[in-house]
């Protein structure tokens, strides 16, 4: 496994969704302030469009640089309020999520064997009926 190459795509994609996120912030900032500027970026920003940020970026510069020097500024902004808690926060998640599919799964397989399993009383039962086949 390259652990390097997995960073970097996992950079690349919190890149992408902190983009995402800052389109979504810019937008519902500019409700309050220029409405007719939110309807512009959100037509201009289709969810496919967006699944790359640094492409969306550079599309943005295209079309209304400040408005893409906004989206990146809040994006730093927000990647600066989330790295300190990042690691553990996902390092945190993932050890629970773990802990309940394992817990899930647990459940799962003892319900089954439990269903498969006989019972005391089919037991009870049993001996019952090879006592009366014996007195026979």
């Amino acid at each position: 496994m390259d652990i390097k190459r997995l960073a970097k795509d996992t950079a690349r994609t919190l890149q992408s969704y902190l983009t995402y996120r800052a389109m979504t912030t810019v937008v519902e900032q500019l409700r309050q302030t220029n409405p007719g500027k939110a309807i512009w970026l959100q037509g201009f920003s289709p969810t496919g469009k967006i699944q790359n940020g640094e492409t969306y970026l550079e599309e943005l510069m295209g079309a209304d640089p400040d408005m893409a020097l906004r989206v990146m500024t809040v994006r730093e902004h927000l990647a600066q309020e989330i790295v300190e808690f990042l690691p553990e926060m996902v390092t945190t998640g993932i050890q629970q999520a773990n802990i309940n599919h394992r817990r899930s799964h647990l459940e799962r397989i003892t319900q089954n064997v439990l269903e498969t399993e006989p019972t005391f009383t089919d037991a009870v039962d049993d001996v019952n009926e090879n006592s009366a086949d014996k007195d026979i």
